[in-house]
């Protein structure tokens, strides 16, 4: 087994999974808003259960559910769990998306997804890491019908993509009634082109709260909005 990557109050072990831990995870979970203290979460295509698990920490919702399709990271998001401080609220479903969307009654006031966002097939001779990676195992679309059925009234629904993406998702939000309420645009130093959106929908239309986030000013060293938003879960922050 590879070492765990190993955070403030919780361990990943990731050795099966395709997708490893990322800054594009961590930045989603951190950056999730909270605020509205939802009481059930749901994560869509947990990976290795990173977001589950800071959830967890961030949240006192009693109930974290996660999905994920893929044999061998279902299994190793449900090793995370258990190995975690959290594990009576945490479970995980071996299922798909649309599978679980016509099976599952219940809503949830937290729904959160880093989806695979990679429209053009980007194939890398791995069938696992490309499932994980690419649109085509979980459409925009489906992802934003789902999400708009399995969210409670007072609910969010977060995600991070590419920024190119934004328009698209936003206007196939529009469709399910779901309306952007904050938007945080993700730098990679100050003379970057903006790389990710991270997005929170609800039912709800207030006012667009729009910002940006720069990662670093440069080679490791981060500025102070980072600093802030992930300084909780990573050891030396």
């Amino acid at each position: 087994m590879s070492n765990p990557f190993k955070f403030k109050k919780f361990s990943i072990v990731q050795d099966r999974c395709a997708m490893k831990v990322g800054t594009d995870g961590v930045l989603l979970g951190a950056w999730t808003p909270v605020n509205h203290n939802p009481n059930s979460v749901l994560d869509i295509g947990a990976g290795t259960g990173l977001l589950s698990l800071m959830l967890a920490q961030r949240c006192h919702a009693e109930l974290i559910d996660a999905l994920e399709i893929d044999d061998d990271a279902f299994e190793q998001c449900v090793e995370n769990f258990e190995a975690s401080p959290w594990s009576d609220r945490l479970f995980c479903y071996h299922a798909g998306f649309d599978e679980f969307v016509d099976e599952i009654d219940d809503r949830y006031d937290l729904i959160i997804s880093n989806p695979p966002f990679y429209t053009e097939q980007v194939l890398s001779g791995s069938q696992q890491r490309d499932t994980a990676r690419n649109s085509f195992s979980l459409p925009f679309k489906e992802l934003m019908a789902g999400a708009a059925k399995l969210l409670s009234h007072k609910g969010l629904f977060c995600c991070i993509i590419p920024f190119k993406e934004e328009q698209k998702l936003i206007e196939l939000g529009n469709k399910n009634k779901l309306y952007p309420n904050k938007i945080t645009r993700v730098k990679g130093t100050p003379d970057t082109e903006i790389k990710r959106s991270l997005i929170a929908f609800s039912f709800h239309e207030p006012e667009l709260e729009i910002s940006e986030l720069i990662i670093e000013i440069e080679r490791h060293q981060y500025t102070q909005d980072y600093i802030d938003l992930t300084k909780d879960f990573y050891l030396k922050m």
